[in-house]
């Protein structure tokens, strides 16, 4: 496994809404890494995929939500190593009795299929269905990582190019919440 700068050499046999994120990226002149692996589909899997982005690369985990009725759906980034409680998410953004979304929701909004969530999946998203929710802590390592809408590449580029031209261009903009970290309910029980 080896990180690469820009797209992949060779787009043959690479599926058109990867490649579309390859174009979107170019597009904007962000400079990005990319490095191609065996299909990720769990934060486990993610480990070695994770050393090689980096230790200053935040892995998020991408997390597709709707309300109970199925008409509120978001899109969560959010760390890899925190856990997700519903609760607390809930809370912050007023919306009772959230779960995962189904696939086709997924597919119909995103264009991404489970195990390939990613921000980018917003690219395809033009209806507005979808309300991007960010953990600030993702927005603390100077690199940012994640699936160009495929989980076989993983790309890496700087979390200032996440903040001032992926998110405008995608035309989501994010409400900032505030996961409990693991080391905090730790602390608190333990008081």
């Amino acid at each position: 496994m080896e990180l690469q700068n820009g797209r992949p050499e060779n787009i043959d046999n690479r599926l058109d809404k990867e490649i579309r994120v390859y174009d979107f990226l170019d597009k904007l002149g962000i400079a990005y890494q990319h490095v191609d692996h065996e299909a990720a589909m769990t934060m486990e899997a993610c480990e070695e995929i994770d050393r090689t982005l980096g230790d200053d690369t935040t892995i998020c985990k991408n997390l597709f939500l709707c309300n109970r009725q199925e008409t509120n759906f978001y899109l969560l980034l959010m760390p890899g190593d925190k856990p997700f409680k519903t609760k607390d998410l809930s809370a912050q953004i007023h919306s009772a009795r959230l779960s995962f979304a189904k696939p086709e929701y997924m597919e119909k909004y995103l264009d991404i299929t489970p195990g390939s969530v990613s921000i980018m999946g917003l690219m395809n998203e033009h209806e507005n269905k979808v309300q991007l929710l960010i953990d600030e802590d993702v927005m603390k390592e100077p690199y940012f990582g994640c699936h160009p809408c495929i989980n076989t590449s993983s790309l890496k580029f700087t979390t200032d190019a996440l903040k001032n031209k992926v998110i405008p261009a995608l035309g989501h903009e994010p409400i900032m919440v505030k996961l409990p970290n693991p080391d905090d309910q730790i602390k608190s029980t333990t008081l």
